[in-house]
């Protein structure tokens, strides 16, 4: 049956001859219904619909500029729409290989802009390529694990996970097309937009600019040492070659982003804490040389004419969870984050400093075993240099209201997710927003929103 499903999957999603390609070749081995199937056929590991309204009543806006978030023009509500389908092949004892397709529809409330913490992780930009919405490849990897131990640990099927075992103790490597976010800054209760928080402040550390594409995919390799107790993690990708862009110049070594993290596990009590290190080079430009030639050419200061290779961003985040109780469903979690902000944000958000704190808490204890309820509270800055760009009309991949009046961006968000059967979920949502785009002179934002996950 997996064979069958690829196929209807592609006839009615993957529009492109590329695509469509790689599809039946990865597909091509799957088995016969007559044959029984090898051990390395392609399998279908999942299958997903994420659908998220949302709707953001008017709220103050004296003046507006290119990249404000705004409700103008019926851009104050939106239905995203992604579609997926996911396969992995256990190719060898120790060496895997996953290939995940997806679609998107939908735009995003103010069209995925205007915000540092935006409130829809779903959300595709366009970008600075004028991304189509069609049909694409999201990860295209091989997955190869050395045992450094006999005892191993039971994986169960998930997206982008075959079930079967693996060793306790292991070197990991992943090479491919995928995500920096599937191995770094990665946390129980705020990692997931299609099944905790929408909003990018609880997905990942806002402050972390990290390597990717618009639609948040990267080429690269990640390399693990994973130990009981702790894990390290290095990783190098591929940085874009025009901010918030969808395209990469090949083998250009001044444009990668270079990822350190250590994982702690410290006690029995299921504590985990993460430190996370970073260091990026692109085609980045200077928040303060834009701003220089601004003021010699009486203009607005403009990123794009000073863009040039060597610009550079570094940063750190701390990141723990913290399990409370029902074998772990209970519990904390909170991030801190920094960057330098000296150059412009590339890939990701616009936040230069960012803290979260929030829980989670098992429905267990209402008599609904598989619900969950959420809430968090959290706070995103900007450096110096970049809200004195902003300030005097700047344009940012996602900001830009055509002047300032600063104040740390804010986001409380709740959730309350219900378990309905096996296959779906359905979660209602509500966001409060102080000083959207950091200014003051705007909002308060309320973000109305319900998600439906259908998924195997």
């Amino acid at each position: 049956m997996d064979f069958i499903v690829i196929v209807s999957f592609s006839r009615q999603l993957l529009k492109k001859r590329a695509v469509l390609s790689v599809i039946l070749l990865f597909a091509s081995t799957a088995y016969a219904e007559t044959a029984p199937e090898p051990d390395w056929a392609p399998k279908v590991v999942g299958m997903q619909f994420n659908g998220v309204y949302q709707n953001v009543p008017a709220f103050t806006s004296p003046y507006q500029g290119p990249n404000s978030f705004t409700t103008h023009d019926g851009k104050g509500s939106d239905f995203t729409q992604t579609y997926g389908v996911y396969l992995g092949s256990q190719l060898a004892l120790a060496l895997q290989a996953y290939l995940d397709l997806e679609y998107f529809r939908g735009h995003g409330v103010s069209d995925g802009v205007g915000l540092g913490g935006y409130i829809n992780g779903d959300v595709i930009r366009a970008g600075s390529s004028n991304l189509p919405k069609d049909p694409y490849i999201a990860r295209l990897y091989f997955r190869y694990f050395f045992p450094l131990s006999s005892e191993t640990e039971k994986v169960e099927r998930g997206m982008d996970q075959l079930p079967g075992s693996q060793p306790v103790d292991r070197w990991e490597v992943k090479a491919g097309m995928l995500t920096l976010t599937d191995d770094f800054d990665l946390n129980r209760y705020a990692n997931n937009n299609r099944t905790q928080f929408l909003n990018y402040d609880f997905l990942y550390n806002t402050a972390w600019d990290y390597a990717s594409d618009t639609r948040g995919y990267s080429y690269g390799f990640v390399a693990a040492l994973v130990q009981p107790r702790w894990r390290l993690a290095f990783g190098v990708f591929m940085e874009p070659n025009a901010g918030n862009g969808a395209d990469f110049d090949v083998f250009n070594t001044s444009e990668l982003g270079y990822n350190l993290e250590l994982t702690l596990k410290p006690n029995d009590a299921g504590t985990v804490v993460r430190v996370l290190s970073y260091f990026n080079e692109a085609r980045m430009g200077s928040y303060d040389e834009a701003l220089e030639l601004g003021r010699a050419t009486s203009m607005v200061p403009n990123l794009l004419l000073i863009e040039k290779l060597g610009g550079t961003k570094y940063g750190f985040g701390l990141n723990f969870e913290q399990p409370l109780a029902d074998e772990g469903e209970t519990g904390l979690f909170g991030r801190i984050g920094w960057n330098d902000g000296s150059y412009e944000t590339w890939s990701y958000t616009e936040s230069d400093r960012h803290a979260s704190l929030g829980a989670q808490l098992s429905g267990v204890h209402w008599g609904r075993m598989e619900d969950r309820f959420g809430i968090a509270y959290g706070i995103n800055g900007l450096s110096t240099p970049h809200k004195d760009y902003l300030a005097a009309g700047g344009i940012g991949i996602l900001l830009g209201d055509g002047k300032l009046n600063y104040g740390p961006e804010q986001v409380l968000e709740t959730y309350y997710r219900v378990q309905i059967g096996r296959f779906a979920q359905l979660s209602p949502d509500f966001q409060y927003i102080q000083n959207p785009g950091y200014n003051r002179d705007r909002g308060q934002a309320e973000v109305y929103s319900v998600r439906l996950r259908l998924n195997y």
